[in-house]
């Protein structure tokens, strides 16, 4: 743990950009993204990938947009992911609920595309979003909650190295019924070593010719510890 005798308020988090080796990222503007965003995320389909968002369900495009300016307005940060190879916009991200007296941030609104889904542009994404988190704006603590029913982004969380932490019991009425969250986080600390992990995992030596990985994230981690 950082000493925190002297301890200052982290900036609060504003859009930025960062290319990796798989991925793109970048601030969302509606003029660019709103509708490649809506056909990335599966158009009319994209109700079914959002399910247990608070949000929804859309008819079109410029519902999506308007929720993601509203939020915008109110401090959350939506970043598009885009595939370096096709330059294509694949799926999207939000640092929200910041606080920046403690160093607090969340990961939420994520929605990976099917051409981002269970690819390296996913694992790389989130690598990037959490080394900007730590390392650019200096906070201790990053969060990921979801909706308790929501297995796959329980199981995504502990899969990037993020701890699970219990669940709010009745935490929040969401689209007329009640939600459960479940919360995980890493911390500052936690970092150097599920840095380490991540960029062994992306590194181009632990994929075999077709793609496939040869040692899991999880695996990875255990020995960077």
């Amino acid at each position: 743990m950082r000493d925190l005798s002297n301890w200052k308020p982290c900036p609060a988090p504003q859009g930025f950009a960062v290319t990796g080796r798989h991925v793109m990222i970048e601030p969302f503007r509606r003029d660019v993204h709103e509708v490649a965003l809506w056909d990335a995320l599966g158009g009319h389909g994209i109700n079914d990938l959002i399910r247990y968002f608070p949000n929804g369900p859309y008819a079109e495009a410029g519902q999506l947009s308007d929720w993601l300016e509203a939020n915008q307005r109110a401090g959350m940060v939506v970043s598009i992911f885009r595939s370096r190879r096709t330059g294509d916009i694949v799926g999207m991200a939000s640092l929200m609920r910041a606080d920046p007296a403690n160093g607090v941030v969340e990961v939420g609104s994520v929605a990976h595309g099917a051409a981002m889904a269970r690819t390296p542009m996913s694992t790389e994404a989130h690598y990037l979003m959490a080394r900007h988190v730590f390392e650019d704006l200096g906070y201790r603590r990053y969060e990921w909650k979801c909706h308790n029913e929501n297995g796959p982004s329980k199981v995504t969380a502990i899969r990037l190295g993020f701890t699970f932490e219990g669940v709010f019991r009745q935490h929040i009425i969401s689209k007329g019924a009640n939600r459960d969250t479940a919360w995980f986080s890493m911390i500052d600390g936690e970092w150097p070593a599920l840095k380490r992990a991540f960029e062994a995992w992306l590194d181009p030596s632990n994929f075999d010719p077709d793609g496939q990985q040869r040692i899991r994230l999880e695996r990875l981690r255990e020995s960077a510890g």
